[in-house]
């Protein structure tokens, strides 16, 4: 078969492509650095011509043209399986809407009807002698978006890397409707610089590592700080297995101290399902033969991590209630991100032998006003979405210590969540606690 004729036959210019998409067509973009930045644009340049287009997404890094140019959303609805910060805006505006799901299911969503997809659009590396592209940094749920597609529209690009999968890590030429050349930079996404906060919160947490554990950071300020204390610690042979892969696993695999040697599953292969972070990390990824991406249905799946002794998996959430309910996605009704995977490894970590999972958050925070709140609520009352349900809360960690709350009775709970909470709210946190009648009478402050 001739491969390269069949790939000249499907090249089309980006504005021939978004004349594809019709009203009311629900076009996918993937997720992650699968975004396809000149598609967006390309398609935005249409929004007189178009009306109830539904275009799905998660974790914007770029602007994202759909909606920069069409903010009364006469042409296009921006829908969200999961948000990062620009995302946090264009829903704080009303301009985008999220799309609560488990990562560990937004697969079968395509699979099962619930989220059609008239037109994908994702970037992939360039077709190699085979007729094959590369999924590169995004595995996730695509294989299942491309299935359920009507038409597939792949986009090779020079700065995608080519990443060996467990499953569903590329689509073959023969399985594509249109192509378009990009050599437009993938999104980044830069590490967050640890505060003292983080600091604290890191260190707290450090004495529980063991040599050879498999692990699973969440991004931001706090598991870099971790990472930072893995990386000059003397602790070795670690694993990688995680949803999404950043630059502080980089850092880890740079110092030496993730060889995957000691790993119950994949031995000697690090695996994730997505991607963001640095150019570094990308250059680092292509070709690697020693990662494997992996469906998120894969990776995330509990009955995968059980088999994974000593699974350490490590998050962040925002807030708490003495209940051992656990907020990692709101902050009130104005969403901040999405479930995503924390259910998945908080239930997957505790089935694993010597298992842990660790949900870290400030004690409070301070508003604009110079105001402090606490992050610890004696229940919740404000419309905060429970990401974590009481009967699954892990081992909680602020900057003010760490607790086991799994299995602990009510008035047991109060008092070690009391005492992560910020001193200047403990009494008030002890005084609700007592009028919820989950403070124990003989207890002493």
């Amino acid at each position: 078969m001739d491969f390269l004729n069949e790939y000249r036959k499907k090249l089309i210019t980006a504005e021939e492509a978004a004349k594809i998409v019709k009203s009311g067509d629900w076009i996918d973009y993937s997720q992650c650095c699968s975004f396809p930045t000149d598609l967006d644009k390309a398609l935005a340049a249409r929004k007189d011509e178009l009306t109830d287009v539904k275009v799905r997404n998660a974790i914007s890094a770029l602007p994202i043209a759909v909606v920069e140019e069409d903010p009364d959303q006469t042409a296009f609805t921006y829908n969200l399986w999961h948000c990062s910060g620009l995302d946090r805006t264009y829903l704080d505006k009303g301009m985008a809407y999220h799309e609560p799901m488990l990562f560990r299911h937004c697969g079968s969503y395509y699979e099962q009807g619930i989220a059609p997809v008239d037109v994908a659009m994702l970037t992939v590396s360039p077709m190699d002698r085979h007729g094959n592209f590369s999924f590169g940094l995004t595995n996730c749920c695509q294989q299942e978006m491309l299935d359920a597609a009507r038409k597939i529209i792949v986009i090779p690009n020079k700065h995608m890397p080519v990443i060996s999968g467990l499953a569903n890590d590329h689509i073959h030429v023969s399985d594509v409707d249109y192509i378009v050349e990009s050599d437009t930079p993938l999104p980044t996404m830069p590490n967050r610089n640890p505060g003292d906060i983080d600091i604290k919160i890191a260190e707290h947490i450090f004495p529980y590592l063991r040599d050879g554990m498999t692990l699973q950071l969440g991004i931001g300020g706090m598991p870099n700080a971790l990472g930072s204390l893995i990386a000059q610690s003397d602790l070795k042979d670690l694993g990688m297995h995680t949803e999404l892969m950043s630059d502080g696993y980089l850092e880890l695999y740079k110092a030496g101290k993730i060889t995957n040697k000691k790993k119950t599953l994949h031995r000697g292969k690090g695996v994730f399902s997505i991607c963001m972070g640095s150019e570094e990390l990308y250059d680092f990824l292509h070709q690697n033969e020693s990662i494997l991406s992996a469906p998120m249905s894969y990776v995330n799946n509990p009955t995968v991590m059980a088999e994974l002794d000593n699974f350490i998996s490590i998050n962040s959430c925002i807030s708490m209630d003495l209940y051992g309910q656990i907020c990692s996605e709101s902050s009130g009704t104005r969403q901040i991100s999405g479930t995503g995977g924390q259910l998945d490894f908080v239930t997957g970590a505790y089935s694993a032998a010597h298992g842990k999972a660790f949900l870290a958050m400030p004690s409070m925070y301070v508003e604009k006003k110079g105001i402090r709140h606490s992050n610890i609520f004696p229940h919740f009352t404000r419309g905060d979405i429970i990401t974590t349900p009481r009967t699954q809360a892990p081992y909680m960690v602020t900057e003010y210590g760490i607790a086991r709350l799994v299995g602990l009775p009510t008035w047991e709970r109060a008092e070690k969540i009391i005492g992560l909470a910020h001193p200047d709210f403990r009494e008030e946190l002890i005084q609700a606690a007592e009028k919820q009648q989950i403070w124990r009478k003989s207890n002493k402050r």
